[in-house]
């Protein structure tokens, strides 16, 4: 009985994934203006690290104080640079972080008072997340669109590096290939906009009869 209950009151979640440029933002920004909840994995991602978490925490006792910042926050391009070059320290890092961030996504979803709601997961195929959700929806473009974003977005970023980027997520074809539903970003911000709709009011369908 108490099985039944808690599944009736868990929403129906999409997860949302693409590539690097592929134009994750502008989706999840799309459907947040339509009011449905969006749970964002990197946003997740930066509160579980706060100081005061236990994460946080055993970061600091792991790498010492020069992954923290002067006003005693986490330091991420000094943590980056740590687990960048030993394998060993990204493993370490990622077994304490990727449960903890798991863990928080499941909360954050079940909290949801709608009737569904958007899991935005960068890495959700790469890092076996779909277990978590109901739906996957897929933003795709041309990986040539991809890279001319991503360098436009980020000044930083060389082609070479986006490139890099890419080759560490998962392919264009793995990422449709598991996809329920896609979006086709490779035309104007109204198109995404457009299909954002049509897809809202299918979820809305769905998750009716979840």
């Amino acid at each position: 009985m108490d099985n039944a209950l808690s599944k009736k009151s868990t929403p129906f979640v999409v997860g949302l994934t693409g590539g690097i440029g592929s134009g994750k933002s502008a989706a999840t920004d799309a459907f947040a203006e339509l009011g449905v909840p969006v749970i964002d994995a990197d946003v997740v991602a930066r509160h579980v690290v706060e100081p005061g978490t236990s994460a946080f925490q055993k970061i600091t006792e792991h790498f010492g104080n020069q992954v923290i910042t002067a006003d005693g926050t986490l330091d991420r391009a000094a943590l980056r640079e740590k687990v960048f070059t030993d394998p060993a320290e990204k493993t370490w890092l990622n077994n304490l972080l990727h449960p903890a961030i798991r863990q928080q996504m499941r909360r954050d979803t079940e909290a949801v008072d709608y009737p569904y709601c958007i899991l935005s997961v960068p890495l959700l195929i790469e890092n076996n997340l779909t277990t978590m959700t109901d739906r996957v929806l897929v933003v795709d473009c041309p990986e040539s669109l991809q890279i001319s974003r991503a360098c436009a977005r980020d000044k930083q970023s060389n082609e070479a590096t986006i490139k890099r980027i890419m080759q560490a997520q998962a392919s264009r074809e793995t990422r449709l290939a598991a996809a329920d539903d896609i979006i086709d970003n490779s035309g104007t911000l109204a198109s995404l906009k457009e299909q954002v709709n049509t897809l809202h009011a299918r979820y809305l369908t769905i998750a009716q009869g979840h």
